[in-house]
């Protein structure tokens, strides 16, 4: 616990506008039992930052920084776990289920009992329904004792709402009026997407901008409504996915987006982030 500030609440990731909710008394079982998971968490999460260029070169996949963020917490054991769960009839295996998770920070109690263990996802942009998935098998490894919460990490409403914006801003910074400009920051569209964009700027109705044209369907394409962000985690927890396993749900803020990076700094983040 050495070095770590401690953050009962996660009140620091709200002022920085995190989202933070908190369900089936995750909150209490946290501050109460996982002080610590709540410090590392925090300082993990604070400390992460993503170049406007690592959303565009992704291509909407995952970031260099949500890679990254992955290593800070594999550096404080969160690590990938795979949970197997038998059960037998008289002692013959009637069934055995297996359920794999990103990140799980065990903690040792005494001697005679098993670890406690905090399960943890990463959803930047997958489809939504890897959201039914993540609280699903949270909700059976609550059920078996496995895990004491269950935690998810997605894009927040401010991030989702401010692509189009930040995204916009990259493009008129780097005066793009074609995809020879993009070819030469690395951006290489489909056809497909040459395409769809070709036909807003050249319709005879209202036509748009290269820039505008490019910039609405980047972040239609690869940030739209049914991929993983704050409101369709949301609509899945009102209904009852996952329910009753306690659950921390985490959303990261527009704040996280960055711009006039040192390229150096820019071209160490996408390093450290590369695969190994």
């Amino acid at each position: 616990m050495a070095g770590l500030t401690m953050s009962s609440d996660l009140s620091k990731l709200i002022k920085r506008g995190f989202e933070v909710e908190f369900q089936s008394h995750a909150k209490a079982i946290l501050t109460l039992d996982f002080p610590l998971a709540l410090a590392e968490l925090e300082e993990v999460l604070l400390g992460l930052t993503i170049p406007i260029e690592e959303i565009v070169g992704s291509g909407g996949g995952e970031t260099k920084g949500t890679q990254r963020l992955r290593r800070g917490l594999a550096a404080k054991q969160w690590v990938k776990t795979k949970f197997e769960i038998q059960k037998s009839i008289n002692g013959v295996k009637a069934e055995s289920i297996s359920h794999e998770v990103d990140h799980v920070r065990s903690f040792a109690c005494d001697a005679s009992a098993r670890p406690q263990m905090l399960a943890l996802e990463i959803e930047w942009n997958n489809k939504d329904p890897f959201f039914d998935r993540d609280l699903e098998n949270f909700k059976r490894l609550h059920a078996e004792g496995a895990i004491s919460v269950g935690i998810v990490v997605t894009r927040g409403a401010s991030l989702q709402q401010e692509l189009r914006n930040l995204v916009g801003r990259w493009v008129d910074d780097n005066n793009i009026d074609g995809y020879d400009a993009l070819e030469v920051l690395g951006v290489t569209p489909t056809r497909r997407q040459k395409q769809e964009v070709l036909k807003r700027t050249g319709r005879e109705r209202n036509p748009l901008t290269f820039r505008e044209a490019w910039t609405d369907h980047f972040v239609a394409d690869k940030f739209g409504v049914a991929t993983t962000h704050w409101s369709k985690l949301a609509d899945r927890v009102q209904r009852g996915v996952g329910n009753p396993c306690p659950l921390l749900l985490i959303g990261l803020p527009s704040s996280i987006v960055t711009f006039d990076e040192d390229p150096k700094i820019v071209a160490e983040l996408l390093r450290e982030g590369a695969p190994e």
